[in-house]
């Protein structure tokens, strides 16, 4: 055991050994202390739901177990602010150094990017890496420098990047451990005695840890991938990887996941083997869209909170608690949307298709707010991921520029024998409907009294019948839409008058959520810092630039159209990298980044895209300013229009509809800059 002048390896969401780059630095730096926080009032509203924590409690115990064996073993401390435990631990073991693995959620940037100045200002070295995607976010830009709008474009450029990924990293042969008798671990509780009995069921169907999640992704690369381009929608059997768990909480690597299944496109690309290229492409496209997910929120950490295309803030969603509570209940009356909700709620679990059912319905029937489903989501998924649930709500919700379009509304019986032809999954989940002939297995209620009689069901009685209307849906879908237009109007046209109260507080606040789902509300406390220059580096993750005060509308000048304007504050990049291979983990410093720490809530800049993803659930100009002796690109907005470089694009599912081409304004972009940060 080694005294001071150790390292913390900070562990989050990278609860592995195995190609863990902080872990990794740590060890070449000599004794290690490795340290897991848990302060879930710092995630604000998104504290982990049930199924959430029992994974983590099942992982966390893997890693210890696995740390232990190597030589160490894993403190834990239980928080409510982690940089001050953080500051704790160095000063009970001595540690000289700290190492961690970024994140790309909205807290996450703004609460490591505090860690950096506070601790560097302690006279403690900092280090982060990237251990969580292909390639950071700003690394993959188009020819122009400028991050990209649409998902096609952005996971083209990954796919066809000048450097590969890097290989995933081998586990460490051995850990030499630091001294930490003086930072005993606190017990954490992620369950109370309520909640034992649900969550002992969940070891029946998942085993949490890493070398797990190795066993999973062999399992899949070497069976059901072969045919995932036949079979990935098929929601009546195991047809996906389950692997999405396992990435969340950093079990494995996505670089693993990537080098695996592009060994296996080799092979076959070898042997000539069409039908398994084209799963390994669609597979790999998943793995795209989870990183575009992160792209996004960099980009825009705001997306978990606020529609990315600005009229969609004048929406009139259907405020309306009981509907809320009948789809979380899976009591909508519609076979395949109630089989997803009941499944969701006794196992933390959903195929993709039916994620994007059950979110399609949520949004575009019940038209009830995207965010109070992305927030269930949260609650309830065993694979709660605040990034891509924020990407997929967005794009079911039409707020994405290539997201689904606003008006389509996918009638759940034709999906249902789509994903469910046979019945057999809506009859597991629904055994009310058990002895229901597949004929009428998705819309009962078109089905003859006498078959209804035989199987056992009365309508409105043992089974709901449906609580709206396809039809009726359309009709008021377009009702809301054209109200929406009108609404949106009326605010540019209070613009152009020289009228800003147009945008006020009551457009841009985000609904409440509903009370029932007993979110935890309190906010962190303000604090204040000092003004700290600290060191970048390569490895180092960027953070969105943070203005000093809240912009107010009227502070602005009032002739600035909002389809012309986006925030002037990006992340900051160092220019003077090497790219290629043999220098990517080069430790030289390449930039200065000064940051000022501000008493508001921080604010970030908007601009946005993606694809079409229907399977899955899971640009501004670069300039250069001279900063502190070296040369940093700033990202600013494109004097251009954005709305210029989506009309043109055919090959989205939103762009290319009669509904946006109706509406071209509807590409453009919000401009968060004049909007209230505090709702």
């Amino acid at each position: 055991m080694s005294g001071g002048g150790c390292s913390i390896v900070w562990f989050r969401r990278d609860l592995r050994v195995e190609d863990n780059p902080a872990l990794a630095a740590g060890v070449r730096a000599g004794a290690v202390i490795a340290v897991f926080i848990y302060a879930p009032e710092e995630e604000g509203h998104y504290y982990p739901g049930r199924v959430s924590r029992w994974w983590l409690k099942q992982s966390l115990a893997y890693l210890d177990s696995s740390l232990k064996s190597l030589g160490t073993s894993l403190i834990t401390k239980r928080s409510t602010d982690s940089i001050s435990s953080l500051l704790e631990v160095v000063k009970s073991t001595g540690a000289t150094q700290l190492f961690f693995n970024h994140l790309y959620d909205p807290i996450s940037l703004v609460r490591d990017h505090r860690t950096k100045e506070i601790l560097t200002a302690q006279g403690i070295s900092v280090r982060s890496f990237n251990a969580d995607l292909l390639y950071e976010p700003w690394e993959v830009n188009d020819d122009e420098g400028r991050p990209f709008t649409t998902f096609s474009a952005f996971w083209e450029k990954c796919l066809s990047m000048p450097y590969d990924p890097e290989a995933p990293l081998l586990p460490p042969k051995r850990i030499i451990s630091g001294d930490a008798s003086r930072c005993p671990s606190d017990n954490l509780v992620f369950e109370d005695e309520s909640e034992k009995g649900s969550n002992a069921l969940l070891a029946r169907a998942w085993s949490p840890g890493w070398s797990n999640a190795d066993k999973a992704l062999t399992t899949f690369v070497n069976g059901p991938l072969l045919e995932y381009s036949q079979n990935r929608r098929k929601a009546d059997s195991a047809t996906t990887s389950f692997l999405s768990p396992h990435l969340h909480f950093g079990e494995v690597s996505v670089r693993k996941v990537f080098h695996f299944v592009r060994i296996k496109q080799v092979l076959w690309a070898n042997e000539g083997n069409k039908a398994g290229e084209e799963s390994v492409n669609l597979f790999l496209k998943s793995i795209g869209l989870r990183e575009y997910s992160r792209y996004m929120s960099f980009n825009h950490p705001y997306s978990h909170e606020r529609p990315l295309l600005g009229h969609l803030r004048y929406f009139p969603w259907v405020v309306d608690e009981g509907y809320f509570k009948a789809w979380r209940q899976g009591r909508t009356g519609y076979p395949l949307v109630d089989a997803g909700m009941r499944e969701l709620w006794a196992t933390g679990w959903l195929h993709d298709r039916i994620r994007v059912v059950v979110s399609s319905f949520f949004v575009k029937v019940l038209q009830l707010p995207w965010r109070w489903g992305m927030k269930y989501f949260w609650d309830t998924l065993l694979d709660a991921d605040l990034e891509s649930d924020a990407l997929g709500w967005q794009y079911i919700s039409g707020t994405l520029p290539d997201g689904r379009e606003l008006d389509r509304i996918d009638n759940p019986q034709f999906v249902g024998y789509k994903c469910d032809p046979h019945g057999e999954y809506v009859r597991r989940w629904l055994p009310e409907l058990a002895r229901l002939p597949t004929e009428w297995i998705h819309h009962p209620w078109n089905a003859p009294e006498s078959v209804l009689e035989a199987a056992g069901i009365e309508l409105g009685s043992n089974y709901p019948l449906p609580i709206v209307e396809i039809d009726s849906a359309k009709v008021r879908l377009e009702q809301a839409l054209s109200q929406m237009w009108q609404n949106d109007a009326a605010a540019r046209a209070a613009i152009e008058n020289g009228m800003e109260e147009g945008h006020g507080d009551s457009a841009d606040s985000p609904i409440a959520f509903p009370q029932a789902m007993h979110m935890e509300m309190d906010r962190e406390p303000v604090r204040n810092n000092p003004v700290i220059v600290t060191v970048r580096r390569y490895e180092d993750q960027m953070v969105p630039s943070m203005t000093s005060s809240l912009f107010r509308a009227e502070d602005e000048e009032n002739s600035v159209d909002i389809r012309n304007s986006l925030v002037e504050s990006r992340a900051e990049v160092p220019t003077d990298i090497n790219v290629a291979e043999g220098h990517r983990r080069d430790t030289r410093d390449q930039a200065v980044m000064q940051t000022a720490r501000t008493n508001a809530t921080p604010h970030f800049n908007f601009a946005v895209g993606r694809r079409n993803s229907e399977d899955s659930t899971a640009e501004s100009s670069s300039s250069t300013r001279e900063r502190d002796g070296g040369v940093v690109p700033t990202w600013s907005p494109s004097s251009s229009n954005y709305s210029d470089q989506y009309v043109g694009d055919d090959n989205g599912i939103g762009t290319s509809s009669s509904y946006l081409q109706r509406h071209p304004q509807s590409h453009q972009l919000m401009n968060w800059q004049r909007l209230s940060q505090t709702g």
